[in-house]
Parts: C-alpha cells; sequence; structure tokens
C-alpha cells in the first residue's frame, strides 16, 4: 500500500539499520516531514556513541556493563537491526521542518501542529522559539 499522510513527526536520531528504514518510508509517505527535537535534529546525546567504533560501543553494552550476567554476549541475528553511526534525521532523508528542543517546548509543539493542521508552515524563528 502506497498510501500516505499529510504531516509526519519523526522523534530520535538515526542510529540503526531500522531507524533508517522507517525514515526512508515516512519520507516517501508523508507530504512534509517533520524531525521532532535535538535528537533528530542534531543527533543529541546518543550521537556521542559515535566517538567510539561500534564495536566497542556494542561491547560495552552487552558484556561490560555492570549489570550484565557471567553470559554477556553481543546479540546477532539476521533479524537484528544493524548499530551504525549516529546521524540526524536529515542526514538520511530531506526534512520540511525542525522543531527543536528537549523535548520541544509545549507551546511550540501546539503552534507548529496547529499551523500544520491549518494548512500553513510555521514560521520557526526569532521569539517563537524563545522558552517561556
Amino acid at each position: 500500500d502506497e498510501s500516505g499522510v499529510d504531516i509526519g513527526i519523526l522523534e530520535g536520531s538515526i542510529n540503526n539499520t531500522a531507524n533508517e528504514e522507517v525514515a526512508k518510508l515516512m519520507r516517501k509517505r508523508c507530504k512534509i516531514l517533520v524531525a521532532f527535537g535535538d535528537c533528530a535534529i542534531f543527533g543529541g546525546v546518543p550521537a556521542m556513541r559515535n566517538l567510539f567504533p561500534i564495536e566497542e560501543a556494542l561491547r560495552r553494552a552487552y558484556v561490560e556493563t555492570e549489570s550484565t550476567d557471567s553470559e554477556g554476549k553481543i546479540p546477532s541475528s539476521p533479524e537484528l537491526a544493524k548499530m551504525t553511526r549516529v546521524r540526524a534525521v536529515h542526514e538520511v532523508v530531506p526534512v520540511d521542518l525542525f522543531l527543536p528542543g528537549c523535548p520541544p517546548d509545549a507551546d511550540i509543539i501546539f503552534y507548529v501542529l496547529s499551523e500544520l493542521a491549518q494548512g500553513r508552515m510555521p514560521d520557526l524563528k526569532d521569539e517563537k522559539l524563545m522558552w517561556n
């Protein structure tokens, strides 16, 4: 089914192959794609993982953590998504609107959704991005 929607909202960074597939599918099916929050726009805190090789991050998460049991191992299955370098949504697909914040301010969310629902592209600059 190739049906779509007017507005799609993606939050979070792209950090594995499943995230990438979802972003591409949403871009294909959404007239307007919104990157929602700092992780979607900049990669956020998860992008700190980019400072280390992926294998090192996996080893720390699945083998070396204090809560890991003695059998700890990195999961591996063709059905699991493969971890990738952490990227912002716009590094994978074109984005029409960027809604910053961690999380975005409630008033800004309301403004953006109201404008989009009324068929207008929100003007996100200057005082509209100031926090209350």
